[in-house]
């Protein structure tokens, strides 16, 4: 389902980025531990975390312990905040829906990354943002509904409304 507001934008960027090279199953099986050692990842409390708060978040067997990721998250936070000041997270993110979404009929088809997902991530990176390559962004705007990539005839396919099929050729 479409995901418009910064701290639900904020959380998905933060475990896109834990995810890389796990499973996904790893990283929602932990997601209430990470809501509870990210203070349900608010980005104004995240982006006042320090040294300390990362070494308690390392030693935090609940999620997943890497240095790179935690201070990813942290630093992501505080770019969150910052961007405020440019209209903010979701403006941004959402700005880089392409003009139609991927049609595909087989997982086969299914992109991994498009032109969108790599000025996503360039423009995150200048402003700061980490673990938010093109391929993670590309995950991203499949996860928040910027793209649809359900199969053609799949019932998921449309759902969340922003994408909706035209009728008759699901």
């Amino acid at each position: 389902m479409p995901v418009r507001d910064e701290r639900g934008l904020y959380e998905r960027i933060c475990l896109e980025g834990f995810q890389a090279g796990l499973s996904w199953a790893t990283i929602l099986r932990k997601r209430p531990a990470f809501r509870a050692a990210f203070a349900d990842f608010d980005p104004d409390v995240v982006a006042g975390f320090g040294g300390s708060d990362v070494d308690r978040l390392l030693a935090d067997a609940g999620i997943v312990r890497h240095r790179g990721k935690i201070e990813a998250a942290v630093g992501n936070a505080r770019a969150t905040v910052a961007l405020r000041a440019e209209g903010g997270l979701p403006g941004l993110v959402w700005s880089f829906r392409p003009a139609a979404t991927p049609r595909p009929r087989t997982a086969a088809e299914v992109p991994t990354r498009s032109a969108e997902s790599e000025a996503l991530s360039r423009a995150l990176r200048a402003r700061g943002f980490r673990f938010v390559g093109p391929t993670t962004m590309y995950a991203l705007m499949e996860a928040v509904g910027i793209v649809d990539t359900h199969l053609m005839g799949s019932h998921r396919r449309g759902s969340s409304g922003v994408w909706p099929e035209p009728e008759g050729r699901a």
